[in-house]
């Protein structure tokens, strides 16, 4: 399975012998990271918290279904590969209109399922340009990583800023670094930038030895570097180096 069998995956599936035969087939295909959970309200509030690469999903559960979870999932600035896996065929249509990697019948078996790892794993490493999926005027759009510069929670959202856009993101700050990993870089509790877009760090202009500032590439004003972060910031960006 080569690259496959890195990914992180997770069930959800509200019957037990189902999630229990997804995880040991996931590890028959080399998934050696399988998370499983049994409502899609829980798996929401998991995802908030834990990065995965491609979620299996079954579509008739109490609670929130695996549509509904599906489409606030497609909501979110960084949503794993999606592959549905239920007993019922008459979902198809809707679930790749939610732009699902593939679409499994129960009961799954192994060759389908290493079809539908690959067609995940093609989708994650096609995405030539990642990007955060925002909402703009009731539309979904894509701003692609490289567009990103910074990002910075204020009250209940979290704003994305680019060169030349603002976006809001429904996301925590802390899921968002989680997700992004070495991408990003913490300055301050409610400030995040993107590594690629840090030109220099310097001391601020205003005489004061503690105070440190990052420039961000076609951002005209200096974003405050906390105290708190300076250590951390400045390891980082010395390895990245």
């Amino acid at each position: 399975m080569g690259a496959v069998s890195a990914l992180r995956a997770l069930v959800v599936d509200d019957e037990a012998l189902a999630c229990e035969r997804l995880r040991q087939l996931l590890a028959d295909c080399g998934i050696e990271e399988v998370h499983c959970l049994a409502d899609g309200k829980t798996a929401l509030d998991w995802l908030a918290r834990h990065p995965v690469d491609v979620l299996l999903l079954d579509i008739s559960m109490p609670g929130l279904d695996g549509i509904a979870l599906a489409r606030q999932l497609r909501q979110q600035a960084l949503a794993p590969a999606l592959v549905f896996s239920t007993a019922h065929d008459h979902f198809a249509v809707e679930a790749f209109e939610l732009d699902a990697a593939d679409y499994l019948l129960k009961p799954v078996r192994r060759e389908r399922l290493e079809q539908a790892l690959q067609r995940a794993q093609a989708r994650r490493e096609g995405r030539q340009q990642p990007s955060f999926t925002v909402r703009q005027r009731g539309r979904l759009l894509n701003v692609p990583f490289a567009d990103a510069r910074y990002l910075k929670a204020e009250l209940k959202y979290v704003t994305l800023v680019t060169s030349d856009n603002e976006y809001l993101l429904d996301d925590a700050l802390v899921a968002l670094e989680q997700r992004l990993g070495e991408s990003a870089l913490r300055i301050h509790r409610n400030c995040l930038v993107m590594r690629h877009a840090v030109q220099e760090l310097c001391r601020g202009d205003n005489g004061d030895d503690e105070q440190w500032i990052v420039r961000l590439r076609d951002i005209p004003t200096p974003l405050p570097v906390s105290r708190r972060q300076i250590h951390a910031l400045r390891a980082a960006l010395s390895v990245g180096n």
